[in-house]
C-alpha cells in the first residue's frame, strides 16, 4: 500500500521502507549470484572470469537505466508528498514515455558497443569470446531492465517498497531454475546465464506493471496525463540524467580498474569477481538505506518539511555506520569460506587474492555507507548535479589508481581503488549536503 512518509517517526518509516528494499536487492543480486556460482562451479574458472570481466560494462549500461528511472521517480515522489494526485499521474505518464525512448537508445548503443568495450578494456584473449556471448544477450534485453526498474521506482515513490519485492522473489526463483536448465540441461554455457537473467526480468517487469496499475488508483492514467509538456518532461530529465550519469561515471571508474585488472591475467580477474560479489552482498543494507532516504527526502521536500529531511538523514547516517561495522567484520572474518562458495577449495591463489580484496574493502564500509546516505538525500531534494560531482570524484580517484598504481602494486592497487574513491566522494557529499540543507532551511 502507499505510504505517506511526511508524518510519523522518521526512523520507523525509513526502516519499514528499507527492509523490503533490502530483501528486494538481495533477490536481485541472486540474478548475478546464481549466474556466477553456477558458471564458476559447473563450467570452470575461465567462465567465471568471463562473466566477471563484463561486470563494469554491464554496470555502465544497466546503471544508467537504474539511475534515470530512479530520477524520474523522484519527481513522482515529490508530487505524492505534496498531495497532488494529478501530478503523480502526469509524472508517471512522462516517465513511461521517456523510458520507452531510453530503452530504444540504450539497446542500440549497448549492443553496438559491447565488443569494442571488451577490447578497449583488454579483456584476456582466452575469455573475451565467452564474455561477449554473455554480455550481448544482457544488452539486447536491456528494455526488460528499463521497464522493471521504472515501475518498481514509481511504486516505491508512493512509499510502497513491498510490491516490487514480491516480483523480484518470483523472478529470482525463475532465474535460478533457468540457469540450471539452460547451462546444465541444454549446455548453453555462459550465454544461457544471460538468457536466464533477461527472461526473469521480462517476467517480473510485466507482473509489476499489471499489478501496480490494478492496485493503485492513483496510477490509472487518463488521456490528458499523456499530454506533452516540454517543461515537465525537462523537469524529469533534469532529475533523471544526473542520476544516470552518476551511475555511468561510477561504472567508467570501475572499467578503468577492470582494464588494469585484465592486464594481470584471468586468475586475478576471477578473484576480483568472487570478491566483488561478496562485497556487493555485504553493502546491500547500505544501498537499500540510501534508496529509502531518497524517497523519504523527496516526499518531505515536496511537502516543504525540511526539518524532517534533516532529522531523517542524520539518523540514517548513524544506522549506516552501525551496519558498516557489522558487515565489515563479517566479510573480514569469513572471507575465505565465502570465496570458496564461488570456486570451491582447489584454486588457492584465487582464494587468497579474493581474501585480500575483502579485508581491505571491509575496513572501509563506513565511508561507502555515508556516501549512499548523503548522495541519495541530495538527489531526493533535487540536487542531483551536486551528487553527480561526487561521481566525478570517484572516477578521478579510480582512474589515478588504475593508471598510476596498478603497474607497481599489482592486485593490491585494485583492492584500494574503491576505498580511495569512496573517501573523496563522501567528503564532497557531506560538505555540500550540510551547506545546501542550511541554505534551504
Amino acid at each position: 500500500m502507499a505510504n505517506d512518509m511526511t508524518k510519523g517517526n522518521p526512523v520507523k518509516l525509513i526502516l519499514s521502507f528499507m527492509l523490503p528494499l533490502l530483501l528486494g536487492n538481495l533477490f536481485q543480486q541472486l540474478y548475478s549470484m546464481a549466474d556466477t556460482i553456477i558458471v564458476g562451479r559447473t563450467i570452470g574458472v575461465q567462465a567465471l572470469a568471463a562473466v566477471g570481466a563484463t561486470g563494469s560494462i554491464s554496470f555502465l549500461m544497466i546503471g544508467f537505466v537504474q539511475g534515470i528511472t530512479s530520477g524520474f521517480a523522484v519527481i513522482t515522489a515529490q508530487r505524492f508528498g505534496a498531495g497532488s494526485e494529478a501530478g503523480v499521474r502526469r509524472s508517471a505518464a512522462a516517465s513511461i514515455s521517456l523510458s520507452i525512448i531510453t530503452a530504444v537508445i540504450m539497446t542500440a548503443v549497448s549492443a553496438l558497443a559491447a565488443r569494442p568495450l571488451l577490447e578497449l578494456m583488454k579483456t584476456p584473449p582466452d575469455i573475451i569470446d565467452m564474455s561477449y556471448d554473455y554480455i550481448i544477450v544482457i544488452f539486447c534485453g536491456i528494455s526488460s531492465a528499463v521497464f522493471f526498474n521504472l515501475f518498481s521506482a514509481i511504486v516505491r515513490s508512493l512509499g510502497d517498497s513491498r510490491t516490487p519485492l514480491i516480483f523480484l522473489v518470483l523472478a529470482s526463483i525463475l532465474n535460478i531454475i533457468l540457469d540450471f536448465a539452460l547451462i546444465l540441461g541444454f549446455g548453453m554455457g555462459v550465454e544461457g546465464a544471460g538468457y536466464a537473467t533477461v527472461t526473469a526480468q521480462i517476467f517480473s517487469g510485466i507482473l509489476c506493471f499489471i499489478y501496480s496499475m490494478k492496485k493503485y488508483k492513483i496510477l490509472r492514467l487518463h488521456k490528458e496525463d499523456w499530454h506533452f509538456d516540454r517543461s515537465f518532461w525537462g523537469m524529469h530529465l533534469a532529475a533523471g540524467l544526473p542520476m544516470a550519469f552518476q551511475f555511468s561515471i561510477t561504472a567508467i571508474g570501475s572499467m578503468t580498474i577492470q582494464a588494469a585488472l585484465n592486464s594481470l591475467g584471468s586468475t586475478p580477474v576471477a578473484a576480483f569477481t568472487a570478491g566483488s560479489k561478496i562485497d556487493q552482498f555485504a553493502t546491500l543494507p547500505l544501498i537499500s538505506l540510501g534508496v529509502a532516504i531518497a524517497t523519504y527526502a523527496a516526499q518531505n521536500y515536496g511537502a516543504g518539511k525540511i526539518n524532517r529531511v534533516r532529522d531523517g538523514v542524520t539518523k540514517a547516517a548513524f544506522l549506516s555506520i552501525a551496519w558498516s561495522i557489522i558487515g565489515g567484520a563479517i566479510v573480514i572474518i569469513f572471507s575465505r569460506p565465502l570465496t570458496s562458495l564461488f570456486i570451491g577449495d582447489g584454486a588457492e591463489e584465487v582464494i587468497n587474492l579474493s581474501k585480500q580484496y575483502l579485508m581491505i574493502n571491509g575496513c572501509c564500509y563506513i565511508m561507502v555507507g555515508l556516501l549512499f546516505v548523503y548522495r541519495n538525500a541530495l538527489q531526493g531534494i533535487s540536487r542531483s548535479v551536486l551528487a553527480l560531482i561526487a561521481g566525478v570524484c570517484e572516477l578521478v580517484m579510480r582512474a589515478l589508481v588504475a593508471f598510476v598504481l596498478v603497474g607497481t602494486l599489482g592486485f593490491t592497487a585494485v583492492c584500494i581503488a574503491s576505498p580511495t574513491a569512496w573517501l573523496s566522494a563522501t567528503v564532497w557529499l557531506m560538505a555540500v549536503y550540510f551547506i545546501v540543507i542550511k541554505k534551504i532551511k
